[in-house]
């Protein structure tokens, strides 16, 4: 089912360093960042840096567990700093079931009770919201530790 991983995938570029992103947390193992096209305030895509998967089926069991910690801790704080009124974890493999980025990434959505704060992807994030929010959930994640 999966084809060759693309080192020159947007994540890949980011965890690099080569693209930018308001990244809210970072170790060795795992970086979350805010998405550039959000489906609600405080959308986070938490990646693996190492390795190339491009899918759950190309990730070891490590690598899940690695980031399945920081999906539940991300998943809190965005729970704790934004109130929403749940939290929605996607994951997506090959273009057939949805992916569009051939990074193996989490969705950590918040889903708030007022239609009006759920967008379709596809329109950017402001800047000055998304570094807002990613200063407010970076403080949270710094406060939990």
């Amino acid at each position: 089912m999966s084809t060759s991983y693309d080192p020159d995938n947007v994540f890949a570029k980011i965890i690099r360093g080569e693209a930018p992103a308001h990244t809210v947390h970072e170790d060795d193992e795992v970086m979350a960042f805010l998405d550039a096209f959000p489906q609600s305030p405080g959308h986070t895509l938490v990646v693996p840096k190492s390795g190339a998967p491009r899918t759950l089926l190309d990730a070891s069991p490590a690598q899940l567990g690695s980031l399945v910690r920081v999906v539940q801790r991300i998943a809190r704080a965005l729970t704790d700093e934004l109130a929403p009124a749940g939290v929605q974890v996607v994951q997506f493999n090959e273009a057939a079931a949805g992916q569009t980025v051939f990074h193996l990434h989490f969705h950590v959505i918040p889903r708030y009770a007022d239609p009006a704060q759920h967008t379709r992807a596809g329109a950017p994030g402001s800047a000055a919201q998304l570094g807002e929010l990613r200063e407010r959930i970076h403080r949270r994640l710094a406060a939990t530790r």
